[in-house]
């Protein structure tokens, strides 16, 4: 089996050692020179400023990659982009909260119940403007 570390740096000459890491390398070309398809095993998110990492290995004709890819630093918030699409169930369901809810801004204003006078009462023209101002307002909610 190949081995890059070897021989060290200033180690003596050995032909035993120089066989099998050319020995080694032949095996891992002739594994390369049998590939005849490519598979990505995997890719792994790593934390970013993570060194990128692959391995790849070789089974049956087979060359296997897995990949590691840091993640890149978060960014800042983009432009606000236009509103999407509202649901006809959405919107249905809104129309009818809404109508529901304004139909009752005036239910807290009480019926005058009173009759009106033959002849001009003010007081009763008092309450009538009275009764018209509470209604305006609450249907201003």
């Amino acid at each position: 089996m190949f081995d890059p570390t070897k021989p060290a740096n200033n180690s003596p000459n050995s032909s035993a050692e120089m066989r099998a890491q050319l020995n080694g390398l032949k095996a891992l070309i002739d594994a390369i020179a049998s590939v005849s398809t490519a598979v990505v095993d995997g890719v792994t998110t790593l934390p970013p400023g993570d060194p990128a990492t692959v391995t790849l290995n070789v089974v049956a004709n087979t060359l296997h990659f897995t990949f590691g890819i840091p993640q890149g630093p978060t960014g800042a918030d983009g432009l606000q982009g236009q509103p999407g699409e509202v649901s006809q169930t959405d919107l249905n369901n809104a129309v009818a909260t809404m109508l529901g809810e304004s139909s009752a801004n005036s239910n807290g204003v009480d019926n005058l119940s009173m009759n009106a006078d033959p002849a001009y009462d003010q007081n009763q023209m008092q309450a009538v403007m009275v009764k018209l101002d509470e209604l305006i307002n609450a249907l201003r909610r």
